[in-house]
């Protein structure tokens, strides 16, 4: 059932968003590629943007997710298919939602990140010497600028799959099929030795940036794994199995809405005549695979002929 929100906004919902997210990506490439200096114009970056340049709190959404490379092209085209797909099963309002929620996670996060280490006193060294004052300021925003990144947010598109079809499979290099739910695991493992690695060798202050920013882009994924995925009614079924469901939903639904029969009955068996008026004590159900809105008692669900 659509809450209010959706009833209100839903209209405005973007159909399909993810085409237009691998576009700004696809444009956010060019641009790198270009011209560098503009590129750099564009990417998050907390003081810049409260000092006026306010356009980085959108345009940073195009940049580059990883570097460019025969792999990012294939994931790109996966994170299309996998997004296309959440669009269509959740509805283009749900899926819009989910996605503008995980950058807007993404840039609060940043920018708590900013002014905590801003104020923190932890030194910041150029050249051997701490940078103190405004410049302290406009280092602190570059250092934030480094790790708020778009990864993640492909990342939430393929975990959301993830949890939403666990037993889907796709083709490991093409030839393994794998289902997708040790394909998310193995996202999750990845991002936890890039938390480590990152400590090891970068040190505490870039361990603590790379996970919180990891939990913050993610929040969205972790709000709907925890808490909204059931209320969707979404329990461990494959894409196919899911459109079926909701076939049969829509299917039944329109039955009803029309078959109300003369002497009351909401039922009757296409085969035999009976409804639910003179044997309530039978069930009824919709065939799926027989044409039209064709309903069957009990005794011959199993047992008509499909037509």
């Amino acid at each position: 059932m659509a809450s209010k929100f959706e009833q209100k906004f839903g209209k405005y919902a973007i159909k399909n968003l993810t085409i237009y997210l691998i576009g700004g990506y696809v444009l956010g490439y060019l641009i790198y590629f270009l011209n560098k200096d503009l590129y750099a114009m564009l990417t998050f970056n907390p003081y810049q943007i409260m000092h006026g340049q306010v356009w980085r709190i959108i345009t940073w959404v195009i940049t580059m997710p990883e570097s460019l490379g025969i792999f990012t092209i294939i994931m790109l085209f996966l994170y299309y298919s996998l997004g296309r797909t959440l669009d269509k099963t959740w509805g283009s309002y749900r899926y819009n939602v989910y996605l503008f929620s995980g950058f807007l996670f993404t840039i609060v996060g940043a920018f708590i990140l900013y002014f905590i280490l801003l104020y923190s006193g932890i030194p910041i060294m150029s050249q051997g010497v701490a940078v103190t004052g405004a410049q302290r300021a406009v280092a602190m925003g570059q250092i934030i600028s480094m790790y708020t990144t778009t990864y993640y947010i492909n990342v939430s598109i393929f975990l959301a799959f993830a949890a939403t079809y666990p037993n889907q499979e796709l083709l490991l290099y093409f030839i393994i099929p794998i289902k997708i739910k040790w394909l998310g695991l193995v996202y999750v493992v990845f991002m936890g030795i890039d938390v480590v690695s990152t400590f090891r060798n970068q040190g505490i202050i870039s361990g603590i940036l790379v996970l919180a920013m990891i939990l913050f882009s993610l929040m969205n994924f972790l709000i709907y794994f925890f808490f909204t995925r059931k209320k969707m009614g979404i329990s461990g079924v494959t894409f196919k199995q899911r459109k079926r469901k909701v076939q049969y939903k829509q299917k039944v639904s329109q039955a009803q809405a029309h078959n109300t029969y003369a002497n009351g009955a909401r039922h009757k068996c296409a085969i035999c005549g009976r409804t639910d008026l003179d044997n309530p004590e039978l069930s009824f159900r919709f065939c799926s695979k027989c044409s039209g809105n064709k309903e069957y008692c009990e005794d011959h669900l199993f047992t008509h002929e499909h037509n």
